[in-house]
């Protein structure tokens, strides 16, 4: 490969670090043609960007990041794939469809500005709460003392109301 193509592909892996949040990397090793067409579709749908790329050309946009990605480089060896993603916990998710069969594994991952080696960590990474789900309980909690003083004050209306219907309705 020559010098230019491995310094545009650099330049691209680079890009997609600042661009997505978060990725993962992850083992293909041992994957067919049709296992990886339909691993390829499943991160189509769940906006998963995922590229099959040479460790040493990834080790070299790693150093040239921002970040210092230092704990991940013990993971690049073997094949790998990398799903770039902007919500932290999809790709882990869909990797523990495929934990049975051990293929695809995951080997590190860049997740909420955090590092996770190993494959063990796939179930941390999947209880992962994005942004949205965050913002949505948030909302819940926030709503639910507000709901409860309305509906005291709606019974307690009614509660006057119906003593005041009954004590004008009764017979002096």
């Amino acid at each position: 490969m020559k010098k230019e193509v491995k310094d545009t592909i650099i330049a691209d892996l680079g890009k997609k670090l600042s661009e997505y949040p978060h990725f993962y990397l992850v083992d293909v090793t041992g994957l067919d043609a049709e296992k990886t067409s339909d691993l390829r579709r499943k991160c189509f749908k769940n906006e998963i960007k995922m590229v099959v790329v040479k460790n040493t050309l990834l080790h070299k946009a790693f150093e040239a990041s921002d970040v210092d990605f230092t704990p991940v480089y013990e993971s690049l060896k073997g094949t790998t794939a990398v799903m770039f993603t902007s919500t932290a916990n999809v790709p882990a998710k869909m990797l523990k469809e495929y934990k049975k069969e051990g293929i695809p594994a995951l080997k590190a991952a860049y997740a909420e500005e955090s590092f996770y080696v190993g494959a063990d960590k796939l179930d941390e990474l999947a209880a992962l709460k994005s942004k949205n789900e965050v913002i949505a309980e948030i909302v819940a909690l926030l709503q639910s003392p507000a709901q409860n003083v309305v509906s005291a004050l709606q019974s307690g209306g009614q509660t006057i109301h119906g003593v005041l219907k009954t004590l004008g309705e009764r017979a002096e």
